[in-house]
């Protein structure tokens, strides 16, 4: 594989704008290109990208994904092609455990009614029994990947009692037990907050059905920054109408952007937020500093890092 001209696809403009993922990588050593047509990037060995738009197999050696997730991707092409490709893992670490923890918090201290309230200039104080601290409580991480292990730190640091899915159930830093991927349902029964963390699959999409949705507590919040179809998204509303779970904290959905006719978005004790849980001013430049690295590896004939095939 050799890297001559590198593009950079403009659907990356859904995240951050082209150009400022371009500068961020002047020093890469090859020339760097913005496609605004998938035909712009044909001449090009490696292509960066959001979407999939597949006139740049033809050519192209690497495509790199500026998302953690690959589910947009067709695999088994790219490795009938022999092309490779990359994923963004372990840019959002930070961003999404942050994001996560100001879900629980905003749970927990009432934020969401306080936010609320203003809108209706409302000096409304919650009942003395709706507030509560974190520490102790219990959270579940389905999926302990980079995703799930900054949700995790960011809950451990918060004083909560943490446990964890993960396909291989080996020791995870702050994590107090890790359960293999098919007890997940166990795993999840007894936790006051069940944070999705899972890659869309196969065996992932809708997980959580009606099945688990009722094996959790009724306390219970349901945090999902992984993809829509992870949660059977019918089921969900009609716990949350009949009070089976306390609540959710919702960053992906079936159909995106969520519909205006969604009961979602009325319910009082759901937050909605419009797939931004990883969004950081400094995205472009994570996501420069991953293909920075791979080109260097390129040119010292070493394996990709983060390779998905």
């Amino acid at each position: 594989m050799q890297l001559r001209r590198l593009g950079i696809d403009d659907s990356v403009s859904v995240i951050f704008p082209p150009d400022r993922l371009a500068a961020e990588l002047s020093d890469v050593g090859v020339e760097v290109t913005v496609g605004e047509d998938p035909g712009d990037l044909a001449e090009c060995d490696a292509v960066v990208t959001f979407a999939h738009r597949g006139d740049y197999l033809e050519t192209a050696d690497w495509v790199h994904s500026i998302q953690a997730g690959y589910d947009r991707f067709p695999l088994a092409e790219f490795e009938a092609r022999d092309v490779a490709l990359t994923n963004s893992t372990g840019v959002h670490y930070d961003s999404v455990g942050e994001t996560v923890a100001s879900y629980v918090l905003a749970f927990a201290r009432r934020l969401h009614d306080a936010v609320a309230a203003q809108q209706r200039r409302a000096w409304d104080r919650p009942e003395w029994h709706e507030p509560f601290t974190v520490a102790g409580e219990s959270i579940c991480v389905v999926g302990l990947g980079a995703l799930g292990r900054g949700i995790a730190d960011r809950a451990a640091g918060l004083g909560m009692d943490v446990t964890g899915v993960k396909r291989t159930p080996e020791d995870v830093p702050g994590v107090g037990e890790v359960y293999p991927s098919d007890e997940y349902r166990d795993a999840i029964a007894d936790a006051r907050f069940v944070a999705l963390a899972v890659p869309l699959t196969d065996e992932t999409e809708g997980m959580i059905g009606e099945a688990e949705l009722d094996a959790m507590r009724d306390d219970a919040y349901l945090l999902n920054v992984a993809r829509g179809d992870v949660v059977d998204q019918d089921a969900l509303v009609a716990a949350l109408e009949a009070d089976r779970i306390a609540g959710a904290a919702l960053d992906v959905f079936e159909e995106e952007p969520l519909p205006e006719n969604s009961p979602l978005w009325g319910m009082d004790e759901v937050i909605v937020t419009p797939h931004t849980a990883g969004a950081t001013r400094d995205y472009a430049g994570n996501v420069a500093e991953l293909v920075r690295e791979n080109a260097g590896r390129i040119a010292d004939g070493e394996e990709l890092h983060n390779r998905v095939v």
